[in-house]
């Protein structure tokens, strides 16, 4: 069951801040052998790795429309309508992030600056599968995805014990427009996407969430030359809670977030001593009637529950502590909000749930783990963009800053940098034109 810490001194929180650390140190091995196989073999090494993972034997990899549309007919047309309005909250917050084009600002006169926000050509999404359909993550990746214009849009997800996928991970992929989807999974799909085999086209970035084999391969990639998301790990939580708090509410949530794996880390703090005596009552009453109640319990052994001496050092251990998500269930939620330096996304009150950010509030629940909301941010339209910077100097302008540019080029002995402004400037000077 959870533990509990009471009023730890400021010099153990940074190893209460850390995370478990996997024991499987044969991952980057085998991993590596993976990726050296799929680029080497192409289709032939993921076919091979379909039957040695997964235990099927594929006839094809990627996805045909006959399946995609046999797929929508076994949804649900109650689950069709939820992911409808969960796909219109989506959108409406992540269209407000799309900016095309900056507007020109002049930096000195005769010389204009501006930038351009421009989508990445071919993008790859990779799906989990596993234990848990995770077609929310289909709209949380396709969603800003489309809405940034990214010209090619590949998904990779794995099968079942039967070749298929799941009926609502296809139908939400064509609700939002994808249809170049593969049955692959694991590292071996991500090294697909990475390199490009006879069947999955070759990806400039790849995008979405995994176990620790494809974490691994997304680490490994990057050394290719090929871009990721962020940094990833086990999901996480940390609350903050007060003694008004519903121990109730605190104790869904936190196996909400404990039921996603055995790996995940979930945290409460609190100044309310008697709180965490309610909560642990909750959680142990909750549990027991949880269908992945062991996965959620294995979770529950690696977090914690610590009282703090005030609500401010709450907020100073969750912001070193960087969460995943944050949870501020707080009568005064507002002003501690204010505080809030590191966090993958934070939700505030009592009826702000995780739940909703990982389905269908409209924010994006593909966030840094493991420290990371330090120095990342969420998935967010920009993730599918390149900024791509422009300047036009005029006569009149080179003329202006042109001597600043010579002494700094000078200084760095960069001559040749130097020689591109002089000559201009030369050029301006016998010529002695009207400057515009």
């Amino acid at each position: 069951m959870i533990n509990t810490i009471h009023y730890p001194e400021k010099s153990a929180w940074q190893e209460l801040c850390a995370r478990p650390v996997s024991k499987n140190n044969f991952v980057n091995a085998i991993v590596s052998d993976i990726i050296a196989r799929v680029k080497n073999e192409g289709d032939r090494a993921l076919f091979h790795y379909a039957e040695l993972f997964d235990k099927i034997t594929l006839d094809s990899l990627k996805v045909t429309d006959a399946e995609i549309s046999a797929g929508r007919a076994k949804v649900p047309d109650e689950l069709k309508k939820a992911i409808s309005v969960a796909k219109a909250n989506i959108e409406k917050f992540h269209s407000q992030q799309l900016i095309r084009k900056g507007t020109p600002i002049e930096t000195s006169a005769g010389v204009r600056c501006w930038s351009k926000s421009v989508p990445i050509e071919k993008v790859g999404l990779y799906i989990p599968g596993g234990s848990a359909s995770l077609f929310s993550t289909v709209l949380m990746l396709g969603t800003p995805a489309r809405i940034a214009g990214c010209n090619e849009v590949v998904m990779c997800t794995p099968a079942d014990k039967n070749g298929n996928i799941d009926p609502a991970v296809l139908y939400t992929a064509d609700l939002v427009g994808i249809t170049n989807i593969f049955k692959v999974g694991g590292a071996q799909a991500i090294a697909a996407m990475a390199f490009g085999t006879q069947t999955i086209p070759k990806i400039m970035k790849i995008f979405g969430p995994g176990n620790q084999y494809v974490t691994k391969a997304k680490e490994l990639i990057i050394q290719e030359g090929v871009a990721i998301d962020m940094p990833a790990g086990p999901s996480e939580a940390l609350i903050i809670a007060d003694s008004e708090a519903n121990p109730q509410f605190i104790a869904a949530d936190l196996l909400s977030q404990a039921e996603h794996g055995a790996d995940s880390q979930v945290i409460m703090l609190t100044d309310s001593a008697s709180l965490t005596k309610d909560v642990s009552s909750a959680i142990k009453m909750q549990l027991e009637k949880l269908p992945r109640k062991d996965i959620a319990s294995k979770a529950m052994e690696c977090s914690m529950m610590i009282v703090m001496k005030s609500l401010e050092e709450c907020m100073e251990f969750s912001n070193m502590y960087a969460p995943e998500h944050l949870i501020i269930n707080t009568a005064n939620h507002a002003r501690l909000s204010q505080r809030v330096v590191n966090a993958g996304s934070v939700f505030l009150g009592g009826y702000s749930c995780e739940s909703a950010g990982d389905y269908a509030s409209g924010t994006n629940h593909t966030l840094p783990t493991n420290g990371f909301a330090k120095n990342y941010s969420g998935i967010s339209v920009g993730s599918f963009c390149k900024t791509i910077s422009f300047q036009e100097i005029t006569p009149g302008g080179l003329l202006d800053i042109g001597p600043t540019i010579e002494i700094m080029a000078e200084a760095e002995n960069l001559t040749a940098h130097k020689n591109a402004i002089s000559i201009r400037l030369k050029t301006l000077a016998e010529n002695r034109k009207p400057l515009p």
